[in-house]
């Protein structure tokens, strides 16, 4: 069964290259297994965001990331 990052909501594998710590990816958290801060995860999920969508004209991708981090455990308000 997998788990999940609570940072960001990535399936984590333990030996798959996305496991860093129990908790969070490797994108969520630094080489020490430490979250990385809010701005730093916002901005990646945001890029994340935006491999899908089919155009980005008004688009706020930190915007939508900011709301998807509020559904995750570590980021709910």
């Amino acid at each position: 069964m997998d788990t999940f990052c609570i940072s960001c909501g990535i399936p984590i594998i333990e030996e798959s290259k996305h496991a860093v710590s129990q908790e969070y990816c490797r994108y969520c958290a630094d080489e020490k297994g430490e979250l990385q801060p809010r701005e730093v995860v916002q901005a990646g999920v945001a890029g994340w965001l935006k491999q899908f969508a089919t155009t980005s004209d008004g688009v706020d991708f930190m915007k939508r990331a900011d709301n998807y981090l509020k559904a995750m455990p570590v980021w709910a308000e």
